[in-house]
């Protein structure tokens, strides 16, 4: 966790719960609040007004959040590479292994709103991700797409603003108090760090992908 800024004119941090202990938190000085920043595989809620900034390539991430009470949060997932299961199994069929850890991270996502007084019927829901920008994965990102809209479905949540697919990489800033999202799309990739960061985490989930913990407003910036 970022350490709290000597400047006495920054409002006071918000509390954190334990379990997002390992979140980068920072104060962002462009829009004047906090912000929790997370990284893949990670994902973040917020009750208190902050900002939650995340940049994805192949991922998806899912940003929900009550929009009567202003909790709400954003997960941050790629599906694992399998073998075993077809392109339209894997992305039409939650219930697949291949799908396994999409699963967890929505149902952790939904969970932990819920958990701190948000009701799934005022859910207000927006998808982004899914670039096709490395090579060696060239459909993982519409795997990922498909996977997450046909997830919604099942759960009969409607999807209010999406920026998905393309080639491009995308910064994403969410705040769930508002529900308001800025999205910048990344033309030009200046470094290898977010493929990079991609390769290697759809290794760690292609490998692991059986044992996971259990743990409208769209901008153009």
């Amino acid at each position: 966790m970022a350490a709290l800024p000597n400047n006495l004119n920054y409002p006071k941090q918000p509390p954190l719960s334990n379990e997002y202990e390992h979140i980068n938190r920072y104060w962002d000085k462009v829009h004047q609040v906090w912000a929790a920043k997370i990284l893949p595989g990670e994902l973040y809620v917020s009750t208190h007004g902050e900002m939650i900034s995340t940049v994805l390539g192949s991922c998806i991430s899912v940003c929900i959040r009550d929009k009567n009470k202003g909790i709400g949060g954003m997960n941050h997932f790629m599906l694992p590479q399998n073998s075993e299961f077809s392109s339209e199994s894997w992305g039409n069929n939650p219930a697949t292994s291949a799908s396994r850890y999409g699963n967890w991270a929505m149902e952790y996502l939904i969970n932990a709103i819920l958990k701190r007084g948000g009701e799934k019927k005022n859910f207000e829901v927006k998808v982004f991700g899914g670039g096709q920008m490395m090579a060696e994965m060239t459909d993982i990102g519409q795997k990922n797409i498909l996977f997450v809209y046909q997830y919604l479905a099942e759960e009969k949540l409607i999807i209010e603003a999406s920026d998905v697919g393309d080639i491009y990489a995308r910064k994403v800033l969410y705040f769930p108090d508002t529900g308001n999202v800025k999205v910048r799309r990344i033309k030009n990739v200046k470094n290898d760090t977010i493929i990079r960061r991609e390769t290697e985490y759809e290794k760690h989930v292609s490998v692991d992908d059986k044992s996971k913990p259990d743990t409208k407003n769209i901008e153009l910036f």
